[in-house]
């Protein structure tokens, strides 16, 4: 879409990678994720990743999340893939799977519509810059994008986006990473 001019950009949880460097430019940083678990409300046997081998995790299709998961920190892990997050957190409810995993500020929001049933195990393990994509090279459109971000920041309406967006979850950005700098694409 945006190497053939369809879109201008691409702004939704698109986490600035090298692979995807190779066919988009992006400006930004505009969050830092991280990737975390979800679990239920009475479950306090996960903690972390290492807590994983023997029992089920959900992610969604094509996300390499649980990947993850099973090269580095539990190899013992048994993987399962849903066509979304809804399915995940049902499969979680169920216990048909003992965990979720993919970005805290999605796992966020999925603990918010699940009104106390499920929760953030609050232990990210990786950071994911979420960038806006762009047409590869167009550094002059990342500054201008860079720009209304650094206002955002700025004039606290960075601040009030993530707070409406995640308000009654429990859930807050990692401060060491957040607000970010966006610097991405201007040179």
């Amino acid at each position: 879409m945006l190497q053939n001019g369809d879109v201008d950009m691409i702004l939704a949880t698109y986490s600035i990678t090298d692979e995807r460097k190779k066919a988009v430019s992006f400006a930004g940083p505009y969050f830092v994720a991280g990737q975390d678990l979800l679990v239920r409300e009475d479950d306090d046997s996960i903690k972390g990743p290492e807590d994983l081998n023997g029992k089920r995790l959900c992610s969604v299709t094509g996300s390499t999340s649980a990947a993850t998961v099973k090269e580095k920190f539990a190899s013992e892990v048994q993987l399962m893939e849903q066509p979304g997050y809804a399915e995940c957190a049902t499969a979680l409810f169920s216990g048909i799977v003992d965990a979720v995993t993919t970005d805290d500020i999605i796992l966020a929001g999925l603990a918010s519509a699940s009104r106390g049933k499920l929760k953030v195990v609050g232990a990210p393990f990786t950071q994911e810059y979420y960038g806006v994509g762009i047409q590869q090279g167009n550094t002059e459109f990342a500054k201008q994008i860079n720009d209304a971000i650094e206002q955002m920041i700025e004039d606290g309406s960075w601040q009030r986006a993530i707070e409406e967006n995640t308000s009654g979850t429990g859930y807050s950005p990692n401060s060491e990473y957040n607000p970010p700098e966006p610097t991405e694409g201007e040179e």
